[in-house]
């Protein structure tokens, strides 16, 4: 399989690229020469938000092409008819945030969707990953795959979510664990992510999938406690009621990585139907090898990850923690 990977180099389109190399295929990256990509690739540069920025993909054919793009849907759409005449099929790696919310648990392809147009500017995230998905759909139609991901978590991630719980649980003494300890989450871990979308592109699949473990493959509990166990710092989890971290000020998903209190966000982002996925062969590995394999990566990099430029960093400060342990 001859794979051109847009992207390659950081997080989701890394875990990919090392995915396709791993399989033996041929793999081209097209990336704006910030960071090196993987070994065992060739690459080709270029700038998708410059003026000619697709020059170097003029020429040359694939089988398969893998597109992270979350920006303006006008990239993707640029790159998809570009490509369409020498390339054999198209996914997109979109997100389940392109359905409208509220939606209720057990929430499936055929949700309620978000406006987009392929024609847009970058908007809001939800609208822009959906409009990446009609310009994938316009041009590849049938052999355009859009991959629905959940929460991903991971090696090489650049949110901030993971890793700040690591280093967190890594620093010991007590340590706030929102709950209840039993809410269940639900995430997909990057590289079972990229073993299912291409093992889908050889299959020949299209369409929506919506990528993520099935609802209650861990909870909090078992995250955290995975974190404790893996870093050794020998954190105490402090489980604490969610009335009293709102009373506190201090703010789900973004101070509180990965969590949502019960409710309607909770069950939008941690309920979904994944059954059209697992039927298509997804596998997700347990959340204790997620967070081991994430701290190995990360313990390599000094503890220090690497964090996207577009997103706010994450986590409580030390002084909220403390305040609101009563320490």
């Amino acid at each position: 399989m001859r794979l051109l990977m847009l992207g390659g180099t950081e997080f989701v389109g890394r875990a990919l690229t090392e995915e396709a190399v791993d399989l033996g295929w041929d793999v081209t990256v097209f990336h704006r020469g910030r960071h090196a990509p993987p070994p065992g690739t060739s690459a080709l540069h270029g700038d998708r938000t410059a003026p000619d920025g697709l020059a170097a993909l003029a020429e040359g054919e694939w089988d398969f092409v893998v597109d992270t793009w979350s920006g303006a849907p006008t990239a993707v759409r640029d790159t998809a008819r570009l490509l369409a005449d020498r390339a054999g099929r198209y996914a997109y790696v979109s997100s389940r945030s392109v359905y409208g919310f509220p939606g209720p648990a057990g929430l499936a392809e055929d949700g309620p969707l978000v406006g987009g147009s392929p024609d847009a500017e970058a908007t809001a995230y939800a609208e822009d990953k959906r409009g990446g998905e009609l310009a994938a759909l316009d041009a590849f139609g049938g052999r355009a795959l859009l991959v629905r991901a959940g929460l991903i978590l991971g090696p090489y991630e650049n949110v901030g979510r993971l890793p700040w719980w690591l280093n967190r649980a890594a620093r010991g003494g007590p340590m706030l664990a929102p709950g209840p300890r039993d809410l269940p989450i639900q995430y997909i871990d990057v590289r079972d992510l990229a073993r299912w979308t291409l093992r889908a592109a050889r299959a020949g699949l299209g369409g929506a999938y919506d990528l993520a473990s099935p609802p209650g493959h861990t909870t909090m509990a078992g995250l955290l406690e995975a974190c404790v166990r893996v870093t050794g710092g020998g954190a105490e989890l402090r489980w604490t009621d969610p009335a009293r971290i709102a009373e506190a000020g201090i703010e789900p998903w973004t101070s509180l990585p990965v969590w949502l209190p019960p409710g309607e966000l909770h069950a939008y982002m941690f309920g979904g139907d994944v059954t059209k996925a697992l039927a298509a062969g997804l596998h997700c590995r347990p959340v204790e090898e997620t967070v081991a394999d994430t701290w190995a990566w990360l313990r390599g990099l000094g503890g220090i990850a690497p964090q996207r430029p577009d997103r706010p960093a994450k986590g409580v400060t030390p002084e909220e923690e403390a305040a609101l342990l009563g320490l």
